[in-house]
Protein backbone atom coordinates (compact mmCIF):
# COMPACT_ATOMS: atom_id res chain seq x y z
CA UNK A 1 0.00 0.00 0.00
CA UNK A 2 0.92 3.32 -0.94
CA UNK A 3 0.68 6.37 1.55
CA UNK A 4 0.35 9.86 0.30
CA UNK A 5 3.13 11.56 -0.43
CA UNK A 6 2.39 14.98 1.51
CA UNK A 7 1.62 12.90 4.58
CA UNK A 8 4.80 10.88 4.24
CA UNK A 9 6.36 13.93 4.29
CA UNK A 10 5.35 15.08 7.20
CA UNK A 11 6.27 11.83 8.86
CA UNK A 12 9.59 12.23 7.31
CA UNK A 13 10.03 15.66 9.26
CA UNK A 14 8.30 14.65 12.84
CA UNK A 15 11.08 11.04 12.36
CA UNK A 16 13.72 12.67 11.80
CA UNK A 17 13.16 15.72 14.30
CA UNK A 18 12.56 12.81 17.14
CA UNK A 19 15.54 10.93 16.11
CA UNK A 20 17.64 14.32 16.03
CA UNK A 21 16.08 14.48 19.82
CA UNK A 22 16.90 11.38 20.82
CA UNK A 23 20.71 11.10 19.43
CA UNK A 24 21.72 14.49 19.47
CA UNK A 25 22.16 15.30 16.59
CA UNK A 26 21.98 18.51 14.55
CA UNK A 27 18.43 18.37 12.28
CA UNK A 28 20.77 18.56 9.22
CA UNK A 29 22.56 15.14 10.65
CA UNK A 30 19.78 13.74 11.34
CA UNK A 31 18.00 14.44 7.84
CA UNK A 32 20.96 13.70 6.05
CA UNK A 33 21.17 10.32 7.92
CA UNK A 34 17.86 9.31 7.59
CA UNK A 35 18.03 9.89 3.74
CA UNK A 36 20.86 7.56 3.55
CA UNK A 37 19.34 4.96 5.81
CA UNK A 38 17.44 1.52 5.31
CA UNK A 39 14.65 2.44 7.55
CA UNK A 40 13.73 5.71 4.92
CA UNK A 41 13.98 2.73 1.65
CA UNK A 42 11.82 0.42 3.89
CA UNK A 43 9.31 2.87 4.47
CA UNK A 44 9.53 5.00 1.34
CA UNK A 45 9.14 1.31 -0.55
CA UNK A 46 6.04 0.56 1.79
CA UNK A 47 8.03 -2.59 3.02
CA UNK A 48 5.52 -4.43 5.92
CA UNK A 49 3.33 -1.18 6.05
CA UNK A 50 6.35 0.64 7.68
CA UNK A 51 4.67 4.01 7.26
CA UNK A 52 2.08 2.93 9.68
CA UNK A 53 4.65 2.44 12.59
CA UNK A 54 4.59 5.09 15.31
CA UNK A 55 7.12 8.07 14.75
CA UNK A 56 8.36 7.02 18.02
CA UNK A 57 9.11 3.56 16.61
CA UNK A 58 10.68 4.75 13.66
CA UNK A 59 13.05 7.23 15.16
CA UNK A 60 14.21 4.32 17.79
CA UNK A 61 15.02 1.93 14.54
CA UNK A 62 17.07 4.72 12.87
CA UNK A 63 18.95 5.38 16.35
CA UNK A 64 19.80 1.76 16.33
CA UNK A 65 20.81 1.53 12.62
CA UNK A 66 23.19 4.53 13.32
CA UNK A 67 24.13 2.72 16.15
CA UNK A 68 25.51 0.26 14.09
CA UNK A 69 26.84 2.22 11.93
CA UNK A 70 28.91 3.79 14.07
CA UNK A 71 30.07 1.33 16.35
CA UNK A 72 31.54 -1.45 14.11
Amino acid sequence: MNANPILLQMKYARVIARFAQITDLSLDKALDFFYHSEVYQLVKDGVSDMHCMSDAYLAEELKEEYSENNNG
